[in-house]
């Protein structure tokens, strides 16, 4: 197992705290692994078997807790007087009316509560409602550039050669135990998409006409970059014919982002300090799932790093947004409780004109914030435009 170590101490200096823990993220991204990383760690610290309470709602062998009273029964019967009990409940949206069950553990004595998730609306609904301010999210992703290394360690290739890898094939953790070729990787990557597909867009969401709603998602993975709007897509699939409303695209939009496969970046006005409701952007989950929906090319790399960006700051618990400031567009703006930086990303500006288009953005943010300009250029000490730092964009995904 792939040790994913800044989640994992998420869980733990959360170990026994007086909240319900909520594991989110797109299928196969590592919540049933991390999971077991806990229990073992968990175990390791004394607990034993009996403590540990486990569930995972997908496995046909729990199938017959599907119902939230049945759910209940069976963890309330394995609950011991005394002890202090773990409760693992995976892929936890399965079971109707879950909410009831996590609400009714969550206020027993000696119970820690732990669930886990392929959709978002499992915290906009009943369950938000019933333990509002009583849990904490941590939204998992694929791995990172820096937990891929860690996992081809030893495979004696150059980081540039495992970065182009990493951006081929993407970052799904199964993946980086397969052999790097298209006739391993495809296949597997096929089969996390169609599922997320059908079982947690279309099936969730009551989607009927598939072929529409990968012509949606196609769109946006071709866009990855690019400002794009609901009536653009609406109009672009009427052009070839079919028919969709505006409406529909924002609710299948919707179903997308709330399986995790899209995430979107709404535009910041840096001037006027306030979200902007048109023209933000989409990323995708996985740059393997994206290379696969579109056949992309080498040529194509400046959208593939974009996204990859866009995806690290999100796993470093930043706000994403795009930044506008007046006719001038800046990749990210990062925001934290510490205030936020901004970031351009580009393949390489060893070309002045290159350099000075991309820069020029970030000199024109009247506040003192740091400003970064992330290229594969190999960057000496020091390269710094006017307080633009550039970085090297592989020694930054390696924290470096």
């Amino acid at each position: 197992m792939i040790e994913r170590k800044e989640y994992l101490d998420q869980l733990i200096a959360s170990r026994e705290k007086d909240i319900i823990k909520i594991v989110t993220g797109v299928r196969r991204c590592g919540k049933s692994t991390l999971f077991k990383l806990y229990i073992d760690y968990l175990k390791s610290t004394g607990v034993t078997d009996d403590q540990i309470i486990s569930v995972n709602l997908e496995d046909m062998d729990y199938e017959h807790l599907l119902d939230y009273r049945a759910l209940y029964s069976y963890v309330k019967e394995r609950l011991q007087e005394g002890k202090y009990a773990y409760i693992f409940l995976d892929e936890v949206q399965n079971c109707q009316g879950y909410e009831k069950t996590v609400d009714s553990l969550y206020i027993k004595p000696n119970v820690d509560v732990y669930i886990a998730g392929s959709n978002a609306h499992m915290l906009s609904g009943e369950l938000a409602t019933l333990i509002s301010g009583r849990y904490i999210t941590i939204e998992m992703l694929p791995l990172s550039f820096k937990e891929y290394c860690v996992a081809q360690a030893g495979n004696g290739k150059s980081l540039r050669d495992n970065f182009n890898e990493y951006l081929r094939f993407g970052s799904f953790p199964y993946i980086a135990q397969l052999e790097r070729s298209d006739a391993a990787v495809v296949p597997f990557i096929e089969g996390i998409y169609n599922t997320i597909l059908i079982k947690d867009v279309a099936k969730r969401e009551g989607i009927t006409d598939i072929v529409l709603l990968e012509s949606i998602i196609r769109f946006v993975a071709s866009s990855i970059g690019s400002p794009i709007s609901t009536k653009k897509i609406s109009d672009t699939i009427n052009s070839s014919g079919r028919r969709i409303s505006v409406n529909t695209v924002d609710n299948y939009l919707k179903a997308l982002a709330d399986s995790y496969i899209l995430y979107k970046a709404h535009r910041y006005d840096i001037k006027g300090r306030q979200l902007l409701k048109t023209l933000g952007k989409y990323y995708i989950v996985d740059t393997g799932i994206r290379n696969m929906l579109l056949s992309s090319s080498a040529s194509d790399i400046g959208h593939l790093i974009e996204n990859v960006v866009f995806l690290e700051l999100q796993r470093r618990g930043y706000k994403v947004n795009i930044g506008k400031m007046l006719e001038n567009e800046i990749d990210f703006v990062a925001s934290d409780m510490s205030g936020r930086a901004y970031y351009q990303v580009a393949a390489s500006v060893l070309d002045a004109g290159t350099l000075a288009r991309e820069i020029a953005p970030l000199q024109k943010i009247p506040d003192h914030y740091p400003k970064f300009l992330l290229t594969l250029d190999e960057v000496g000490a020091g390269s710094n435009y006017e307080g633009i730092k550039q970085v090297n964009l592989i020694n930054w995904l390696l924290g470096e």
